[in-house]
């Protein structure tokens, strides 16, 4: 009996793995649209906060009104994106002859045969290969936004019918208030961490931008919003959203100087707010072990790439939670946590 539940687990666990890979297409778009639906919905929160809003406005009014505001901003950050990066495709042939007076000065500098190799290297290197493709990645991103948007307003007309179904579902009482609770602690665990690491993005971006433009790093928009993004993925997004504008940095201007700028600068904002800011705002309520984090951000990176690692933590934080509800999964909510303190109520 043992050994046949033993096998189900393998072959359930598998199945959710085969399902996550291959459905990649599918549960990448609806996850981000719940995710739209989710930020709509705290904005429609903040808008009950105003009197006149809360008292005069029906909800269906206030659900629209957010859903505009957001696709607003969406639509006015990738246009930026979209023509900065324009400009840095238009511009690659300054940066090629940059790249040889770099080996150029390392050759001097080492007295050694590295710097033929890195010339070597370097020379098949095709920069505008490697802009383009991240532009192809924007794309593709813009691309699904309307598959996004559509279930973010799906989502949002099956709101007012999803607590119905779940009484439905589980007809006792005390059934329904364990319920509600966990959809409760799930929304405000979520809503606190995206309130809280966007700010703290947020802070990061602005800063990165005016250090970035007072160096004059070409399209310091770009690297901003890439700093802004990247502060979502734990551990190692703060670390590439600083070597990587410090590289390109590097590239444009063929000189070390402004390069070991960007990344003093940039590295030591990183390091205020990851270390200074972000613990006294976040604190420890996501709840997550640190040897959790780097697993989960490895896992559902290697499934989801950039997407499944700004993810990660949201999804991991779910789990915990829905794992410490049920006696049998609390042992591993345990192990999942910080400092193995759970609560159930």
């Amino acid at each position: 009996m043992n050994l046949q539940k033993t096998a189900a687990v393998f072959i359930i666990i598998l199945s959710t793995i085969f399902l996550l890979i291959y459905g990649q297409s599918i549960l990448v778009p609806f996850i981000l649209g719940m995710l739209l639906w989710f930020i709509g919905r705290e904005i429609k929160n903040a808008l009950d906060k105003i009197p006149f809003v809360k008292q005069y406005l029906p909800n269906w009014s206030k659900h629209i009104l957010s859903l505009v505001l957001i696709i607003t901003v969406l639509s006015f950050v990738s246009n930026i994106i979209t023509s900065n990066i324009n400009y840095l495709v238009q511009s690659l042939d300054k940066y090629q002859p940059n790249v040889d007076a770099i080996i150029g000065q390392l050759d001097n500098l080492l007295k050694i045969d590295v710097a033929a190799k890195l010339k070597d290297y370097s020379g098949n290197l095709q920069f505008g290969s490697i802009l383009r493709s991240l532009f192809a990645s924007f794309t593709d991103i813009i691309s699904n936004a309307f598959m996004i948007l559509l279930y973010a307003v799906f989502v949002l007309l099956e709101e007012d019918n999803f607590r119905p179904k779940l009484q439905a579902i589980f007809v006792g009482k005390d059934q329904n208030e364990q319920v509600d609770k966990l959809l409760e602690k799930i929304g405000g665990s979520v809503s606190n961490y995206l309130r809280l690491k966007t700010l703290v993005s947020l802070v990061t971006g602005i800063l990165s931008y005016i250090a970035l433009w007072m160096i004059g790093v070409d399209a310091p928009e770009f690297w901003a919003f890439l700093i802004f993004i990247l502060n979502f993925i734990p551990t190692i997004g703060s670390l590439v959203g600083t070597v990587f504008p410090a590289i390109f940095c590097l590239f444009q201007f063929g000189e070390f100087l402004p390069s070991i700028l960007v990344l003093s600068i940039v590295g030591v904002i990183q390091l205020l707010v990851g270390n200074f800011l972000e613990p006294k705002l976040m604190g420890s309520s996501m709840n997550i072990s640190p040897l959790v984090t780097i697993l989960s951000l490895s896992i559902w990176g290697a499934m989801w790439g950039i997407t499944g690692m700004i993810l990660s933590v949201p999804i991991t934080v779910i789990m915990i939670i829905i794992l410490s509800q049920f006696e049998r999964t609390k042992p591993v909510a345990i192990m999942l946590s910080e400092k193995g303190n759970i609560t159930t109520g």
